[in-house]
């Protein structure tokens, strides 16, 4: 694991319908971002915020909104994440909405492959033929795939970033009817909120990573309402039935273990739904416990 952290913000909140996920970049440095990982011994560089488009000067659109806007955003998070792992240093970006994954995995994809592991209450895997509000941010993981806007699909490079056995979808537990459908042809390793209650944290974990084990690095794309509501409620799209504070942290920790993390996400913190920025300071340990904060 490089031992320099970029920090790269993306307040980006075109792809959904719920204001307030761009100010989740502040939210969590607020929270004492780079002060919690300086203790842990890593360089910290805060690059800033990649520019996004305010939302207020955009013409509203119909069906996939913003798709443009969000291919000349997530193009820029491509190149700048493209640029962080050049140096040797370990992106960490802050969204925004979760369509953001569309650049920061075409960026650390792209001279290698990486396995992901993407923590979320929902399988953000409709296309716009299935997708009951046309909102982007529910829609990367079909995007990095190869389905869906080929606008999006080529962002960086032409074609899909990953192939299913290189993604792991874990905590969901939220699914749209028709993406139910899809996500069960397309092949990708699913660890519902069942399938944790009935076998652990740990044992789910374990077998996540060893699904993974074809690919040397990962990248862990972190949507904070895996998290149960009621320890999270500062996120957009929130699910009852979610992860608990431990069983995040425990994930975190195990994937710092294995000494294969890369790169990392944390999208879809709404600080205007949160108390007294709580769900930011959680995101920040949970970064922490995956970057080496250990108990003793």
């Amino acid at each position: 694991m490089a031992k320099s952290v970029k920090i790269i913000g993306v307040p980006l909140d075109l792809g959904q319908s719920r204001r307030g996920v761009d100010m989740g970049p502040s939210a969590i440095r607020y929270a004492g971002l780079d002060t919690r990982l300086a203790k842990l011994g890593l360089y910290i560089e805060d690059a800033g915020n990649i520019a996004v488009p305010v939302r207020e000067h955009l013409s509203d659109k119909k069906g996939p909104g913003f798709a443009s806007e969000i291919e000349e955003v997530c193009s820029k998070v491509y190149e700048a994440g493209k640029t962080a792992i050049e140096e040797d240093k370990f992106p960490l970006f802050l969204g925004g909405d979760h369509s953001i994954a569309i650049g920061t995995i075409g960026a650390v994809t792209h001279k290698s492959p990486v396995g992901v592991i993407w923590i979320d209450g929902h399988g953000d895997f409709n296309i716009p033929e299935t997708s009951p509000n046309g909102n982007i941010h529910g829609m990367p993981v079909s995007v990095l795939l190869g389905y869906g806007l080929p606008n999006l699909i080529n962002v960086g490079r032409p074609g899909p970033k990953l192939k299913s056995s290189d993604i792991v979808l874990l905590g969901t537990r939220d699914l749209d009817f028709d993406e139910k459908t899809l996500l069960r042809k397309s092949g990708i390793r699913i660890f519902t909120m069942r399938e944790i209650d009935e076998r652990g944290i740990a044992t789910v974990t374990r077998e996540a990573l060893e699904h993974l084990s074809h690919v040397p690095e990962i990248h862990i794309s972190l949507d904070v309402d895996a998290i149960d509501p009621q320890i999270a409620p500062g996120v957009g799209t929130p699910a009852p039935g979610g992860l608990t504070y431990r069983e995040a942290h425990l994930i975190m920790e195990m994937i710092y273990d294995t000494e294969r993390a890369r790169s990392m996400d944390i999208v879809e913190i709404n600080p205007i739904l949160d108390n007294k920025n709580d769900t930011s300071v959680i995101a920040v340990e949970l970064a922490a416990s995956l970057l080496g904060e250990q108990i003793i």
